[in-house]
């Protein structure tokens, strides 16, 4: 047979043992879909966050590779964009802008980010207001309610003290939506020592990496159950559960170096645990 086909016998036998072994893209799937199965959250993972990954797993593979891949295992998903709510207020006065859109801290709650997003729920809408820190991504304040009065924001920034204590100096940065322009909220801020940094009125790039952790709480959580079917009871639990048993904790996160959850980035600078 080998003489008909024009091949050696000794590259046919060759060719036969390498049939039986697995394709090393087929390999290189499992190792993606025990990744994903490591958490429902992590089927929304891009080929980039994929790919950070498998490197703390201590595989370097490259982004065409890891495309190919998951194209090949029906792993890619469209993207999609949400929509805020942030909308200018009428004031004509436009605070600093202190941040100046450099959403990088050298320590851990020093620089500070929070907005507004809304949820619709099957009995209503929910108002999330959370806390960002600028350091390592972690949502370090969260309040939920049924109406975004501006004691959903002054509550939010109490709990951010009643969670970490001394606030002299940090700077909390927010669009000048009316909640935050309010005269009970810049008090707060002020008792507290929080440095109040505002965006350019209309300017949602001012504010862009609190928009980006929206989207991406919208896109990987709130747009897959779907929410409007839910409770506002329901919904609360589920985004409480995403934000602090998953995104501060197991979700590889872009921002910080090596892709760690913001947490494990903070108690690895920390010195607690081990890279």
């Amino acid at each position: 047979m080998c003489k008909v086909i024009g091949v050696t016998e000794s590259g046919f036998y060759r060719w036969h043992r390498n049939t039986a072994k697995p394709a090393k893209r087929e390999l290189l799937l499992v190792e993606i879909k025990n990744i994903i199965a490591e958490a429902p959250e992590n089927r929304n993972y891009g080929i980039k966050r994929i790919q950070t990954a498998l490197e703390q797993r201590g595989k370097k593979v490259s982004l065409r590779t890891v495309y190919r891949t998951m194209n090949e295992g029906g792993l890619l998903h469209k993207r999609r964009i949400p929509h805020g709510i942030t909308k200018a207020t009428d004031e004509e006065q436009e605070a600093e802008n202190i941040i100046k859109r450099d959403f990088t801290a050298e320590k851990p709650v020093t620089k500070l980010l929070s907005d507004i997003t809304e949820v619709p729920c099957k009995d209503g809408k929910l108002y999330v207001s959370p806390v960002l820190d600028c350091f390592n991504g972690e949502i370090v304040a969260l309040e939920i309610r049924d109406n975004m009065k501006k004691e959903l924001c002054v509550d939010t920034v109490k709990q951010l003290k009643y969670r970490y204590g001394n606030l002299n100096g940090v700077i909390l940065h927010t669009d000048r939506r009316s909640q935050y322009t309010s005269d009970l909220f810049r008090s707060i801020l002020s008792r507290y020592g929080i440095i109040q940094s505002l965006s350019s009125t209309g300017k949602c790039f001012d504010n862009s990496r609190m928009e980006s952790f929206f989207a991406t709480l919208k896109k990987e959580k709130l747009y897959q159950i779907p929410t409007y079917k839910m409770t506002k009871k329901e919904v609360k639990t589920i985004i409480y559960r995403y934000i602090f048993g998953y995104y501060n904790t197991i979700r590889v996160n872009s921002f910080s170096p090596g892709g760690w959850p913001p947490s494990v980035y903070r108690k690895m600078c920390e010195g607690e645990i081990a890279a």
